[in-house]
């Protein structure tokens, strides 16, 4: 099966998810339900993007398929500053209860501890990959050790309200939240079309890059800034995903079996549009709320990344 018929199968199954979630049993008033339901796909849609994409990209310049930013500890990142907020401010503080300030400092707190430790781990391929996983592996176990000291000290009421933060939730999403991320997401890609012939070529490897006339360097940085800016807007919008850019960047890259960036991106991009709005789908209809999606996600996600640590283990030997 060609590429183009792949896409095509996989965008009608997002539009069939898509709209199975709009009208689906809608119960009360048309005009109240449908509107919030779409914002919840808007927001379904936007963090599936901006996590295919930013992993993507992440993966061409590392050119490993085990490491993601979220597995490189971004998401601990984004747990840490709320958690902090809600140690020394409280859930009744400026920072918690205006939005706009909540999401900046989410944001500005992940890509500046993305260019902290992307600007050390990521010099001419100085370290190998393995290495790269362990200390982002140590960062994100280290941050999450220090989360669960400042929670133990919270007050109880205090720690039940942060955990609303802690978890994705696509329930309660805001809007005026979701219209800046859009803007984000529409501005990261215009330059990432401008370089998606130049990711093409990365792919090949330093060297070969070079002598094609890539400033690698330079795009290195430049794309590590842009995939942590996606992945912070995503986290900050809707919560951590760990595992969910490990899942459908390598099932693109089986499903499709392309060096083309731009077809690979499209391909993980439907398949997180099916898979974070049907699943939110199950989680509401079939499940009836008793979980949440991102604990569904986190839990394969884990299961695929062993395996796929399984997998390299055995090339490597």
């Amino acid at each position: 099966m060609r590429n183009s018929t792949k896409l095509i199968l996989l965008a009608a199954i997002a539009i069939v998810c898509i709209l199975l979630y709009g009208f689906y049993d809608i119960k009360g008033g048309f005009d109240y339900a449908f509107p919030r339901r779409m914002i919840r796909v808007s927001a379904m849609i936007v963090t599936g993007v901006a996590i295919s994409y930013s992993t993507i990209v992440f993966q061409t310049i590392t050119h490993n398929r085990i490491l993601t930013p979220s597995v490189m500890g971004l998401d601990s990142m984004y747990q840490v500053v709320q958690t902090i907020i809600y140690f020394f401010a409280g859930s009744m503080s400026i920072w918690v209860l205006n939005k706009y300030l909540n999401f900046g400092a989410a944001i500005i707190a992940m890509v500046l501890f993305a260019l902290i430790l992307y600007r050390f781990l990521f010099r001419a391929d100085k370290h190998p990959i393995y290495l790269l996983l362990l200390i982002g592996m140590i960062l994100g176990t280290l941050l999450g050790s220090f989360v669960t000291f400042l929670q133990v000290l919270i007050d109880p009421l205090e720690y039940l309200s942060l955990q609303s933060r802690l978890f994705a939730s696509f329930t309660s999403v805001k809007s005026e939240l979701l219209y800046i991320s859009i803007g984000i997401l529409l501005l990261a890609f215009l330059y990432g079309y401008r370089i998606m012939g130049k990711l093409d070529v990365m792919s090949l490897g330093r060297e070969n890059a070079i002598n094609l006339g890539v400033n690698y360097d330079r795009m290195v940085m430049n794309i590590l800034i842009l995939s942590s800016v996606l992945i912070a807007t995503s986290t900050a919008l809707v919560g951590p995903i760990t595992f969910f850019g490990l899942i459908v960047a390598n099932l693109s890259y089986q499903y499709l079996v392309t060096y083309k960036h731009s077809v690979l991106i499209l391909g993980a991009s439907l398949m997180s549009i099916i898979a974070l709005v049907g699943g939110q789908f199950l989680v509401e209809h079939i499940l009836e709320l008793r979980t949440t999606l991102s604990v569904i996600i986190n839990f394969i996600g884990g299961i695929y990344f062993i395996y796929l640590l399984l997998k390299e283990s055995r090339a490597a030997g």
